[in-house]
């Protein structure tokens, strides 16, 4: 029969032990409590479980409606928290409409002005532009370029003035006025400009050709503001 075994403990790890029991536990103040708390939260694990702002808000935006309620009930309890909630939608829909969309169209008029800031350039200038982009098959520059060479070349003759921001539409209603033959033409020139410049279309080689002939037709025309009434531009002399 073999004999017990004798266990012996390391003196290193027995030392510790009377140690740790010797010592008192570590008990912080306020101050360094608050700092462990918020290094622990700090940590990814704490991070990632927190809710987002979002949640925060839709939170938020219950507990109050809730608090209409007086004994904080829900809808399906008794309470009017659904109804409220649908009148409070309603009426943010009603303040976009009337406020924000005329906000955001008067904007959009604003930025489709035919020139950008910078240097004047001459109408010969805009119609080579616009022959080059044509010539690499770039439609939607070339288009933009020869109505500005053809909105240059009416103001060069006096038939417009110049006047920083005005629209091709502007540009084709005060022109139908001096060719009222070609009045026409002209809006079917500003919406293409428009289509083109702050619309996105490609343009095509045709709308191209039609707005460089309109150009040379007005070139070679003679302004004519008979039955053009008295609020007409300025005339050349």
């Amino acid at each position: 029969m073999m004999g017990a075994a004798v266990v012996r403990a390391d003196p290193a790890v027995a030392a510790l032990s009377v140690r740790l029991q010797a010592e008192p536990p570590v008990l912080p103040d306020r101050g360094e409590a608050g700092r462990w708390a918020a290094e622990e939260l700090a940590k990814a694990p704490y991070r990632d479980a927190a809710p987002s702002w979002l949640e925060d808000a839709m939170a938020e935006f219950g507990r109050w409606l809730r608090s209409f309620t007086g004994d904080g009930a829900p809808a399906g309890d008794g309470g009017y928290a659904v109804p409220l909630l649908l009148v409070i939608a309603a009426v943010v829909i009603v303040i976009a409409i009337v406020v924000v969309r005329p906000r955001l169209n008067a904007k959009r008029a604003t930025a489709r002005e035919v020139f950008d800031a910078g240097a004047a350039l001459s109408p010969e200038a805009h119609r080579e532009r616009a022959a080059a982009a044509a010539a690499r098959g770039h439609w939607a520059a070339a288009i933009v370029e020869q109505f500005r060479a053809l909105a240059r070349a009416a103001e060069d003759r006096a038939v417009l003035d110049p006047q920083p921001g005005r629209t091709a539409s502007e540009v084709a209603a005060r022109l139908g006025r001096a060719f009222a033959a070609h009045a026409r033409e002209l809006d079917e020139a500003a919406l293409t400009f428009d289509a083109v410049r702050y619309g996105g279309a490609d343009g095509s080689p045709r709308e191209h050709e039609a707005l460089a002939r309109l150009d040379a037709a007005l070139a070679g025309t003679t302004p004519d503001y008979r039955g053009a009434g008295s609020d007409a531009l300025v005339r050349p002399l």
